[in-house]
């Protein structure tokens, strides 16, 4: 029993409280800062420290932590400081991460979720070895009315959130992906039946990772697309991009549409805008680990008419509806944070992320995004 007007007290624990996130950020946070470092502006789990000896970054998710930089006396001191105050286990050089394998060579440095997909096919139990060499077949248009409802659709949305965080290292399941998670709160055994491809194709890439190469340089590109009118059921169109630092693969994402785009051009130039945010977001995060960002990034995109519609400082009666996209996208160039450019459609990157693909066109794409098989 608890006499009136007070409360327990939990020693041992904030786990399970309401309140436990903040408490443990500001507990954290407070920490860190007596330590030396500052808070960042763009990323409030980043934090930077500056010295003449170099600069250190710690970037924490919960209660796992990324420590890196120029000073290793200062690192080494950071961990004796965070040691006093909290019940600290020091992991040693970057190997694996919240379900993620870092490993590196001489040419560059591979990150990739093996053994996640090795846990995540064990509980899906596929009764056959069957491997695909696509995750999608081409040219299908899903439904909610396609087939039967699953009697129990928990297995149904226990993998695809599987698939959600596995995403994080594979772009190459991000199409099927985002199609699949529309039916998570009434699947039914089509809608199964594509999920199990997905798995199945997992299986015989099990060992794919991504590749950020070395000899990268330290400039932003960025690729934008969308298709017009791709929803078969309420006709919105679908947003995708992707954003290279040098020829490492550092951002992707695929969206739908929260309004019906009228044309291909105004699809596309609202997934322009979309990519126009990330791509000011990473320069001034860029810009925090001490990369000099000083000419506009350069933003591909195949529509003419969106690269038209951005570059006209004239507005007319057909586009006042987009006007918002359309003056912010302008008003990136104007500033010089992106510089639109036209590629052709067989060279668009983003493409990967918005339709299924033929085998030889996944493989090419696949080598362009530095999806690669281990060294």
């Amino acid at each position: 029993s608890v006499p009136d007007g007070m409360v327990c007290r939990l020693r041992r624990s904030l786990y399970g409280l309401k309140q436990a996130p903040r408490a443990w950020f500001e507990r954290f946070a407070s920490v860190v800062t007596t330590a030396g470092f500052s808070a960042n502006a763009h990323d409030p789990a980043l934090f930077i420290h500056l010295s003449p000896r170099g600069r250190t970054l710690l970037l924490l998710c919960v209660d796992d932590m990324i420590i890196t930089g120029d000073d290793p006396e200062y690192i080494a001191f950071v961990k004796a400081r965070l040691s006093e105050q909290f019940l600290m286990s020091d992991l040693g050089p970057l190997r694996y991460f919240l379900g993620i394998e870092v490993s590196s060579t001489s040419d560059g440095f591979f990150i990739s979720q093996e053994k996640y997909i090795q846990d995540l096919l064990a509980r899906a139990a596929l009764t056959d070895d069957r491997i695909v060499e696509t995750p999608m077949e081409l040219n299908v248009h899903l439904r909610a009315t396609d087939g039967d409802p699953l009697p129990d659709p928990t297995r149904y949305r226990h993998l695809v959130g599987s698939l959600v965080y596995l995403a994080v290292t594979r772009p190459d399941i991000s199409y099927p992906l985002h199609i699949l998670s529309q039916f998570v709160s009434a699947p039914t055994s089509v809608h199964y039946s594509h999920l199990l491809r997905v798995l199945r194709y997992l299986r015989g890439t099990i060992s794919h990772r991504l590749f950020f190469p070395s000899s990268s340089s330290l400039q932003l590109q960025a690729y934008s697309d969308a298709t017009w009118a791709s929803g078969p059921s309420d006709r919105r169109s679908h947003s995708a991009y992707c954003v290279f630092l040098g020829g490492s693969l550092i951002a992707w994402k695929m969206k739908k549409q929260i309004a019906v785009s009228r044309s291909s051009a105004e699809a596309e130039l609202r997934a322009m805008a979309l990519l126009t945010v990330e791509v000011t977001w990473l320069r001034w995060l860029l810009q925090d680990f001490g990369v000099s960002v000083t000419t506009p990034t350069l933003l591909l995109s195949d529509s003419t008419g969106a690269i038209s519609i951005a570059r006209d400082p004239v507005k007319h009666e057909l586009t006042k509806h987009i006007g918002v996209d359309a003056f912010y996208v302008r008003a990136g160039v104007q500033d010089q944070v992106i510089a639109l450019q036209y590629v052709p459609s067989e060279l668009q990157l983003a493409d990967f992320l918005t339709k299924a693909q033929t085998r030889a066109q996944h493989g090419f794409y696949l080598s362009k995004l530095s999806v690669v098989p281990p060294p």
